[in-house]
């Protein structure tokens, strides 16, 4: 293994759908991701983000489409004939294996000579820092340590993809930050094209490339985390990834009637068919002079801002404010105007 992997594979999914039964799971699944990419497949329970990952792991079958690691159509084959491997959510560690053994099982299946099994094993606990740990039980563990086990169980079998499923799930909060911290470095150090599933868009956003944003079996938007961010294409992205207020209004001679204000629109602005504003706490600015007023309903202090709700006739508006030692807060009750700049505001339809 000796640090790095063979050659980073591209993955090209075209035209997919499956469906178990009735149930429609994936539709028309189009998806390029590049040679030794981070890549998430980020979603809400059951949109079928998972079920993708294990068709390309070959553990699901499409009835329509096409999955090419490298160039080369994999449709067909069983998953041990794929070159990829697999993390699952649970881990899978054997109980009453050491943790070497644990790591030597893929290596083992493979008929290797037991020279080459050791030196794999080795190879592959001292990339995960778990050397010193190679005799222990996984009860022995702690959920960081049994989860960089399983990690270290399938690169030992040097895949051409790694395909992470919630690997952090398990994990408390701060294991989560460390171990992701981890696991970009290993894949940075590997040079492998790896697929991140997950539920959490801060575990996306933090470590991965670009992310598929997937909703009820359809890719949303494909994008860099900042790219998402500051220009989700629907409502779904801007609501799912970060907080978002969006307000129901209506175009009229160059405005946008929303609350009961006018808000101008930028010169020359496309406004699909209801569509709604968008836009982000930050974006937006206290001030006497904002269009939007209203009744502060709440306030929560979080360190470096402070966040107010504010509610503007039947909607309650998210503004973050920079906190400054010393300075005025608005109080809960206070009358307030909200002020928008117009290149902050984004109108998006479903």
């Amino acid at each position: 293994m000796s640090g790095t992997m063979s050659k980073a594979v591209s993955i090209d999914i075209r035209g997919v759908n499956l469906s178990y039964g009735a149930t429609r799971v994936l539709k028309g699944i189009d998806l390029s991701i590049r040679p030794g990419e981070f890549f998430a497949f980020l979603g809400p329970s059951g949109c079928g983000k998972t079920t993708l990952l294990r068709l390309i792991a070959g553990f699901a079958q499409a009835q329509t489409g096409q999955v090419l690691l490298d160039g080369q159509d994999v449709a067909g084959l069983p998953p041990w004939k794929r070159d990829v491997g697999m993390v699952f959510q649970s881990y899978a560690l054997w109980p009453h294996m050491t943790v070497a053994r644990n790591v030597a099982f893929g290596l083992e299946e493979r008929r290797l000579p037991r020279r080459d099994i050791e030196r794999k094993v080795a190879e592959a606990l001292e990339l995960v820092g778990l050397a010193a740990y190679a005799d222990r039980r996984p009860a022995q563990l702690s959920g960081g340590q049994q989860q960089r086990v399983a990690v270290a169980r399938t690169i030992a079998i040097e895949p051409k993809v790694l395909l992470l499923d919630e690997p952090l799930s398990n994990l408390d909060a701060k294991m989560r930050v460390s171990v992701r911290r981890e696991l970009r470095a290993l894949q940075q150090r590997l040079g492998l094209t790896t697929i991140f599933v997950t539920h959490d868009q801060e575990e996306a956003n933090t470590i991965c490339d670009r992310i598929a944003v997937i909703e009820a079996g359809t890719i949303r938007q494909v994008g860099t985390p900042m790219e998402l961010y500051e220009r989700p294409d629907n409502l779904f992205v801007a609501g799912f990834l970060g907080s978002a207020n969006i307000l129901e209004g209506k175009v009229m001679d160059g405005a946008f009637e929303v609350a009961g204000a006018r808000l101008p629109l930028p010169a020359g602005a496309q406004i699909p068919a209801g569509a709604k504003l968008v836009f982000r706490p930050q974006h937006a600015t206290l001030s006497t002079a904002g269009a939007l007023r209203g009744p502060v309903v709440h306030r929560e202090f979080l360190g470096a801002t402070v966040r107010y709700g504010v509610r503007v006739a039947d909607s309650e508006i998210l503004v973050d404010a920079p906190f400054q030692s010393g300075s005025d807060l608005h109080a809960v009750g206070d009358t307030v105007g909200i002020a928008l700049p117009p290149e902050r505001a984004l109108y998006l339809a479903a």
